[in-house]
């Protein structure tokens, strides 16, 4: 897809310092005025629809463009600046002169028709509140805490394995694993018994769903919202549960909103977040099931070398597309220069965590899977005080999912050729939507 160049040159790609800067949300769209010039051009990224682990094409020509390009996305409004290279997503990432905050007053340019979070979720918020909302949440997510939810998650997953094994081939990798395994797992960190746990499913599939439009994703949001309201205000438990340890995500919350440390609305929009993001492990591992039992090669090493997974795991989580396009964007709260372009106060940038991981100054040959790659220092997970809190809890799902395929399923492989294997339609997070597979 070719850009749009709004400043008549391709080459021009920084500021000049005296330049008066153009308001990204007033109209540049082919209007050549002398506000644009001296600005990179400015590209559409409509976010199409990608099949398996495909690279977005126009991200790519974005990478070849330049460290610091401009983009307008589907939805909202103006233009943001998008920043792609290794180090300066880190730089913009940890600077406290871009905000998240400042994002809820203005209607930036996005990939989704609605806006996910809630404007109190921890996502939304920039340190020192920040901090204090994520160390409500802490324990659940410490090494400790994670690997305490180790042996249930095995258990878990083993119970699903044992049940496909005795069903037989064909059967959905996807339905019968990758799905309900990881929406167990971040249930059961959440606290949210079992019964529940298929409509927590329906409401994060409709709200990380462009497809289904705006107005039924709001009410999703609005749904799940309401009920982790109503857990809080129970003290995170229901009726007939003990509440053993009080470690479990909503009861951390519950304490910490009696405690005064945040507020109910916080709460709910932190629990919100991790509830959806959880979920977010079923599309990471079917792309990498999807890249083992297409390149057999790979998984026939893992298979022989068990010592490499821990490496491997980097770098599959390197190496799958996380999202469709870009994901929260921070607004400049001041002048600051990236990679030579001057981003004014106010101005709206995106990062992308894609494209840094395919930096070739960072991964030499980036789009290689190389089992072997060390150090391997993927920012898959993000970066900075807003780093994913649930990382270590998707990095053990991620191993025990691939410790089974390798382990449990000798001769796997796809039960339909590639090219009939379906991928969500409209998501912001890529994933496939099944995977007949056999053994």
């Amino acid at each position: 897809m070719s850009s749009e160049t709004t400043t008549g040159t391709a080459g021009a790609r920084t500021r000049t310092p005296d330049l008066a800067s153009a308001a990204p949300g007033c109209p540049v769209a082919g209007t050549g005025t002398a506000v644009d010039a001296g600005l990179p051009p400015l590209r559409h990224w409509p976010a199409i629809d990608l099949d398996g682990v495909d690279f977005d094409p126009v991200l790519a020509e974005l990478m070849a463009e330049g460290p610091v390009t401009r983009i307008r996305l589907p939805h909202g409004t103006g233009w943001a600046w998008m920043v792609s290279r290794y180090e300066d997503v880190r730089m913009v990432t940890g600077d406290s002169r871009f905000s998240r905050a400042a994002v809820m007053e203005r209607d930036v340019t996005r990939l989704a028709p609605h806006f996910i979070p809630s404007k109190d979720a921890v996502g939304l918020q920039d340190p020192p509140h920040h901090t204090t909302l994520r160390r409500a949440v802490a324990p659940a997510f410490t090494g400790r805490g994670v690997e305490r939810l180790r042996s249930r998650a095995q258990d878990m997953l083993g119970e699903l394995v044992d049940s496909m094994l005795r069903d037989g081939p064909p059967l959905d990798l996807t339905e019968r694993l990758l799905a309900p395994f990881p929406l167990a797992v971040v249930c059961e960190l959440m606290g949210i018994p079992e019964h529940e746990r298929p409509q927590m499913h329906e409401w994060t599939s409709l709200i990380l769903s462009s497809s289904a439009g705006a107005d039924r994703s709001e009410q999703a949001k609005g749904a799940m919202c309401g009920y982790f309201r109503e857990r809080l205000r129970a003290g995170g438990k229901q009726d007939g549960e003990d509440g053993e340890d009080g470690e479990d995500v909503v009861s951390l919350l519950a304490a910490a909103v009696a405690a005064g440390d945040v507020t109910e609305a916080e709460a709910v929009g932190l629990a919100l977040l991790i509830q959806i993001g959880g979920e977010a492990v079923t599309n990471n591992t079917g792309n990498m099931a999807y890249i083992l039992l297409t390149r057999p090669d790979l998984l026939a090493r893992l298979r022989e070398e068990p010592e490499v997974r821990p490496r491997a795991i980097d770098e599959l989580l390197r190496y799958i597309p996380h999202r469709n396009s870009v994901g929260l964007s921070r607004i400049a709260m001041e002048d600051v220069t990236v990679a030579g372009v001057r981003i004014r106060a106010g101005d709206p940038v995106y990062v992308s965590y894609l494209a840094a991981n395919r930096d070739p100054d960072v991964f030499p040959d980036p789009d290689r899977i190389d089992f072997d790659r060390d150090p391997n220092p993927h920012v898959s997970f993000g970066h900075g005080p807003h780093y994913c809190i649930g990382g270590l809890l998707a990095r053990l799902e991620s191993e025990l999912v691939v410790d089974a395929l390798a382990d449990r399923f000798p001769g796997l492989r796809l039960a339909v050729p590639v090219d009939q294997l379906r991928w969500r339609p409209g998501a912001l997070i890529r994933g496939p939507e099944g995977m007949p597979v056999a053994w």
